[in-house]
């Protein structure tokens, strides 16, 4: 399997975009009392579904050489996509693997979710935990892409796009974190410990997904360097 480069990474933002969308748009409350409960769940699957394409092909992309680091010319030159690999001394690429089972767990948590009249028990155990589960996974997902275009963790580097990107990324997996947290149902009232914080956290840290997701097509054109003449690439060899 062969890839573009510059494709590559325009179906990874537009698929993370897709899936940043439908979990803002499931959780708007006008749009489940609009559609009902079954259909807003559906968002949700459809959503993480995004999600998990869109992790899977990123971590394809940290892991193929030729994929990143590219310039105006490397970027349209197809490369031998690498599916699977392993390179635990790249926080790049940690990123990218622990993102994915992460996404992974959403597909659980959502499909589950689709369940009527689950108890609290069911609803804690395949809902509620593989929905934490993900979180976390988010959450070491976003410290290592942090320490991947930082020099130190709570370095400032606002003019450097990929940053940017990390930070927005990671205040969507705090929110995430919270939203999760916050959705426990208590099983003596079978209540869900905060749903102002639930829906809140997912509303606004699939915003902020969406929003890092947009901001790799500019950073892409931004990183992209001009092809270096014959005699200066003989030099610098």
């Amino acid at each position: 399997m062969q890839v573009r480069p510059d494709r590559l990474n325009t179906t990874i933002a537009w698929l993370f975009m897709a899936g940043s969308a439908c979990f803002v748009v499931g959780s708007v409350p006008a749009y489940l009392a609009a559609t009902g409960g079954w259909v807003d769940g559906v968002t949700y699957v459809v959503g993480s579904v995004f999600f998990t394409t869109a992790s899977y092909a990123q971590l394809v992309q940290a892991q193929t050489p030729g994929a990143t680091g590219v310039d105006e010319v490397s970027q349209r030159r197809r490369v031998r996509a690498h599916l699977a690999g392993w390179l635990p001394h790249d926080r790049a690429w940690l990123a990218a693997a622990t993102q994915f089972p992460g996404t992974l767990f959403f597909n659980i948590s959502t499909t589950a979710a689709l369940t009527h009249n689950a108890t609290a028990a069911e609803s804690n155990r395949y809902v509620w935990r593989p929905d934490l589960y993900g979180s976390v996974l988010f959450l070491v997902s976003s410290t290592f892409a942090v320490l991947a275009v930082s020099r130190r963790f709570l370095s400032l580097e606002p003019a450097s796009p990929a940053w940017r990107i990390a930070w927005v990324n990671m205040l969507g997996s705090v929110l995430f974190m919270a939203s999760a947290v916050a959705s426990y149902v208590v099983p003596s009232s079978d209540e869900v410990l905060d749903t102002r914080i639930a829906v809140a956290g997912t509303f606004f840290g699939a915003a902020c997904f969406f929003v890092g997701a947009a901001l790799m097509l500019p950073a892409w054109r931004r990183d992209v360097t001009p092809p270096q003449p014959v005699a200066e690439r003989r030099r610098n060899r």
